[in-house]
């Protein structure tokens, strides 16, 4: 019995200390300025041992992603190209007077066209360009073409990436595309071939680079293979000519 008595005032003297640090003063303090304010002064400054862990699956810790890398784009439908292009003498057949060859020189393209975009992969457009042929050593003669296309364009790359939530676009994308055309030309001055003219294959290869989410600028190489009732003056009607252009121009998507 004595035992248990000893055992009683030890316990009483070992807790009695510890309740002393907590008072009832102290207790109605904590409630009136409110339990959380009091919490939250006490562990302010204590570090966080794993700070995200809680939500690790939901969440990203701030500053693992670059926001500079993302860019919120919504993919547009349409666009459409506005541009010009040169005319590659040493790549273009030679416009003839009877026998005799002359080069394309100085001569020029403009090009408008309205343009639907498939997917992040193909795109299809229709177009309008009208060319305007000048020859080396003939100042006074030119030609001119008036033709209306349609291409198919094929993307080496995904216009836009979509991971997640979040889709972003590419700023350089090289392309390919194939397609054909018909129109008229004329050759001025007496002799001079005109006529009907169909462009097939028109064929282009060719990169976009994107100024901001909607303008971008196309360059880009076009090839076509004319078929028409020749290509200068006095000459035989029919055959096949080749021309070669390198085209720039906008594509303004919407």
């Amino acid at each position: 019995m004595k035992q248990l008595s000893y055992l009683g005032i030890f316990i009483v003297l070992v807790v009695s200390p510890a309740m002393a640090q907590y008072t009832d003063e102290m207790f109605i303090d904590e409630i009136t300025e409110g339990v959380d304010l009091v919490a939250t002064r006490e562990n302010v400054d204590v570090p966080d041992a794993a700070p995200g862990e809680l939500g690790l699956d939901v969440y990203q810790s701030v500053g693992v992603a670059v926001d500079d890398d993302i860019q919120m784009f919504i993919p547009t439908s349409m666009y459409l190209r506005a541009g010009a292009g040169l005319n590659l003498g040493f790549a273009t057949d030679y416009a003839h007077i009877g026998d005799r060859g002359y080069e394309s020189s100085g001569s020029w393209t403009t090009q408008i066209g309205l343009g639907w975009n498939l997917s992040s992969y193909v795109r299809t457009e229709i177009d309008f360009q009208e060319s305007t042929f000048e020859f080396s050593d003939l100042k006074d003669a030119q030609a001119t073409y008036q033709t209306v296309g349609g291409m198919l364009y094929f993307d080496f790359a995904r216009r836009y990436v979509q991971t997640g939530d979040i889709t972003r676009r590419r700023h350089f994308v090289p392309f390919m595309g194939v397609g054909a055309a018909a129109g008229v030309y004329k050759f001025d001055g007496a002799g001079g071939a005109d006529g009907f003219v169909i462009a097939a294959p028109r064929a282009t290869v060719g990169f976009n680079i994107m100024l901001n989410d909607l303008i971008g600028i196309d360059i880009m190489y076009q090839y076509q293979m004319m078929i028409g009732n020749g290509f200068g003056w006095n000459v035989r009607a029919g055959g096949v000519d080749n021309i070669s252009n390198v085209m720039a121009s906008f594509r303004v998507n919407f």
